[in-house]
Parts: structure tokens; sequence; C-alpha cells
């Protein structure tokens, strides 16, 4: 009862971070979420529990089309461009590292993830 309640008041504190926060502080908070998802995957690959492989793929996969769909053209273009190139580039990856199963690809891909935050947090 004691860690439900613990869970209970992590998404109270999740929810409330993500209902106060920016738009900027939303897009770090969905490169958080991916970058824990591809370690969480290239983790269960190498301890062979394809499954947990694959949710946490998918989970990564929805984030980084999340990300390519709140782009926007108008007023970045350029920067918009080269972003959704890189995140259908991810996207791919991705689906290719879970039919896969390549740990490998994977950390690649959380490699790129990391220094788009990286960046992001530098704006």
């Amino acid at each position: 009862e004691r860690k439900m309640y613990n869970r209970n008041k992590q998404n109270i504190y999740l929810q409330n971070q993500v209902m106060t926060a920016t738009p900027k502080k939303l897009i770090i908070l969905l490169y958080d979420g991916c970058i824990k998802f591809m370690n969480l995957a290239e983790r269960a690959i190498l301890d062979k529990k394809m499954e947990d492989a694959h949710i946490n793929l998918i989970k990564a996969q929805n984030i980084v089309m999340e990300l390519k769909g709140t782009l926007n053209f108008e007023d970045g273009a350029v920067i918009a461009e080269e972003l959704d190139t890189i995140y259908g580039h991810l996207n791919t990856a991705l689906i290719k590292a879970n039919i896969d199963k390549d740990a490998e690809q994977v950390k690649k891909c959380c490699s790129v993830m990391q220094d788009l935050r990286a960046s992001w947090v530098e704006v």
C-alpha cells in the first residue's frame, strides 16, 4: 500500500510539472521520457526481455512522433525542417532496432536524442 501511495505522489508531482510547464520545458520533458524509454529498451534487449524492449521502443517512437507533430514550420522554418528530418530518421531507426532487437542501434538513437535535448536546454 505504501508503494502505491508513493507512486500516486509521483504521478501528482509529474502532473503538476506538466500542467505548469512552459512549452520549452514540455519539449525537454518529452526528450527525457524518450531517453528513459530508449535506455530501458536497450537494457531489456541486453537482458533478453524482448517484450519489455518492444513496449519501451514503441513508447520512444510515440514520443518522437509527438515531437515531430509539434514542429512549427511557420516560425522556425529551417530548424523545423532539420528537426523533421532528424525525427523521421530516428523513428525509422527505432522501428528497425525494434524489429532486429538491436541494442547498439537503440544506443545510437539515444545519443542523438541526448544531443537534441542538450541543444534545447541551451536555447
